[in-house]
């Protein structure tokens, strides 16, 4: 990563030249450059910029100190940690950052777990952010769609 000016850093990947970045401003001094633990991990490491209790069965906003200048054309996507989902049962919720959004990156955590509150302290990897490409459409009404075989069948319609 190479420091462009002021907290500006540029966050890369890849071997080669061929590859995209994205600037990343770190807010203050709890802020940290998204990261990732392996070469083939598809996505990147958030970090919570505060210390906070998410008790049972409630959502809280986390500051992650961070903004980004994601591409035109590209989408920010956030997700949980597998660790945090499988083990303590916290998920994410609201998670498109997109391309146009120049504002603080914030982490909607969800504790899903019935009996336990959980501590997230600054410096804890609290969710991932994919970027993926968005392919560009026009939206049009028709008065008939094309048929399918599933054609209508929605939640269940397939079996178990």
């Amino acid at each position: 990563m190479a420091l462009l000016e002021e907290n500006i850093v540029i966050a890369t990947y890849g071997e080669s030249n061929l590859f995209e970045t994205i600037k990343v401003k770190l807010l203050n001094e709890d802020g940290k450059i998204p990261s990732k633990a392996h070469d083939s991990d598809a996505g990147w490491d958030l970090y919570a910029a505060e210390d906070m209790l998410l008790p049972n069965g409630l959502r809280r906003t986390v500051k992650t100190a961070v903004s980004m200048a994601i591409p035109d054309g590209y989408v920010g996507l956030i997700w949980p940690r597998s660790g945090l989902s499988v083990k303590h049962g916290v998920d994410i919720l609201a998670g498109v950052v997109d391309a146009g959004y120049r504002g603080e990156i914030m982490v909607c955590l969800l504790n899903t777990d019935h009996k336990n509150t959980i501590e997230i302290k600054k410096g804890d990897k609290i969710a991932q952010i994919l970027f993926q490409e968005v392919p560009k459409f026009k939206l049009y009404q028709v008065a008939e769609l094309d048929n399918t075989e599933r054609a209508e069948g929605g939640f269940g319609s397939t079996g178990r």
